[in-house]
């Protein structure tokens, strides 16, 4: 699952700065998601240790009556743009010599590593939960790096292309050790796309 919508009113990309919390739409969303999923046999809801990510998994653990995990390895990913407004900062040339591999990419954590650590998480969160369900509560760039290497894709992307909205659910699922299909929805749609950005 990626967190809800973030308060932050600057529009930055606030990437691992602390302090970034849910804003009443982003608590809304994750009230949403808890609530679509009544019916799931979770026994597990790990979450990244960054606030956003832990108030987002709250509403899903108090509904099933678990503590919310942290796994470090689904955190965000890296990124040199942390705490600008990116499109002001592109502008820049101070930042032009570390945007010179969109492929990597140079200006942040490289996807392979992150790939590697969100694959990890996932084995993580199997072991946990095996035989039902586990919530992982990260954020939009280790999402779609695992959901683009798991169906066979190259890893370097467009941003704008991604489907990983606001409070999204991007499920795994598997027979024993078989990944047999990958699903995405979006059950707190409804209140809005949100305004949040980056992170």
């Amino acid at each position: 699952m990626r967190h809800g919508e973030v308060h932050n009113p600057e529009k930055l990309l606030y990437g691992k700065l602390p302090g970034y919390r849910l804003s009443l739409l982003g608590q809304q969303m994750a009230k949403a998601v808890a609530t679509a999923l009544t019916d799931h046999d979770i026994t597990t809801v790990i979450a990244s240790p960054l606030e956003r990510a832990q108030e987002t998994a709250l509403p899903i653990a108090e509904q099933f009556g678990l503590p919310v995990l942290t796994d470090p390895k689904l955190i965000e990913s890296a990124n040199r743009f942390e705490g600008t407004q990116v499109q002001r900062a592109l502008r820049d040339p101070r930042y032009w010599m570390i945007m010179w591999n969109p492929f990597r990419p140079s200006w942040g954590e490289p996807y392979a590593r992150i790939l590697t650590r969100m694959l990890a998480a996932l084995a993580s969160a199997r072991v946990a939960a095996a035989g039902h369900e586990a919530v992982c509560v990260s954020h939009q760039l280790p999402i779609w790096t695992l959901r683009r290497a798991l169906e066979g894709r190259r890893l370097w992307h467009d941003p704008r292309g991604r489907q990983c909205h606001l409070a999204s659910l991007t499920s795994f699922h598997f027979d024993d050790e078989m990944l047999t299909n990958i699903t995405y929805s979006e059950p707190a749609a409804h209140l809005g796309p949100g305004t949040g950005r980056g992170a």
